[in-house]
């Protein structure tokens, strides 16, 4: 059995960590470095840092946060939000990021999927996807987190991306976004059933449970968690225990 990777994700506005539900009504939570180093210390797997305002000012801002957080924390760091080049990716991974993730300009421009892959690698660049039910068993993708409709199906659009390059897919229910009522394991089951990378589910966990039923249900490969952490209803010690206790294979603390 594959093991399922824990990851803190941590959104940010400006030098602020916020948190919303659907990808609205912001609310500030705190210092994204001080979560980021907390997280880390309770042994995520990795983290991702998503600049929610990108869009507004056409540039990723996160590379004082990413220089800092790349000093003290030594897990993987993917970093999202407003990536439009391949020397804005440069430029990330100079910061210390390890990994990107690409929404909006990867649906206007498709080819940066694959330039993005051919110059850093495939392991590098992350599709991702934000996605509203539409109706049963179909989902549409969003831009502009998740502000913007663009008539693309998900399903379609993840299969393409892993043809153009893509080594992962971080998948956002924006339904289920901050709701605390469990993940929408039947997209999550819909994208990884026909996709050959992994899939990283995000949006909606509310307790330990949760990633159990996304992972055996819904086939996810990781666990994209905010609320749950920020809101400190469950550490990572707390979540890693549930998932061995249901027969899970996740990584040991420290390794």
């Amino acid at each position: 059995m594959r093991k399922i990777r824990l990851i803190a994700r941590l959104d940010i506005k400006g030098p602020n960590l916020i948190k919303g539900v659907h990808l609205e009504g912001l609310r500030v939570i705190g210092s994204p470095s001080e979560h980021a180093l907390r997280y880390y210390e309770q042994g995520a797997d990795e983290l991702i840092y998503m600049d929610c305002v990108a869009s507004l000012y056409g540039r990723n801002n996160l590379s004082d946060i990413v220089q800092s957080t790349a000093r003290d924390i030594f897990v993987p760091l993917t970093v999202g939000g407003g990536i439009r080049s391949a020397d804005d990716v440069r430029h990330l991974l100079r910061c210390g990021a390890d990994k990107v993730a690409v929404n909006t300009a990867a649906i206007a421009n498709p080819g940066l999927i694959t330039e993005i892959a051919r110059r850093f690698g495939s392991q590098c660049m992350v599709l991702s996807i934000e996605a509203k039910r539409v109706d049963a068993g179909r989902w549409e993708a969003y831009t502009d987190n998740g502000r913007e409709r663009t008539g693309v199906d998900v399903v379609e659009w993840a299969k393409r991306a892993v043809g153009l390059g893509a080594g992962e897919i971080l998948l956002t229910s924006i339904d289920q976004e901050g709701t605390r009522k469990g993940f929408d394991v039947a997209l999550v089951k819909a994208v990884a059933s026909e996709v050959s990378v992994p899939v990283i589910a995000s949006g909606g966990m509310g307790k330990p449970e949760d990633l159990v039923d996304v992972v055996l249900a819904g086939e996810a490969d990781a666990v994209a968690m905010a609320d749950i952490l920020h809101y400190k209803r469950a550490g990572i010690g707390d979540i890693r225990a549930c998932a061995v206790s249901a027969g899970l294979e996740v990584r040991s603390y420290g390794n």
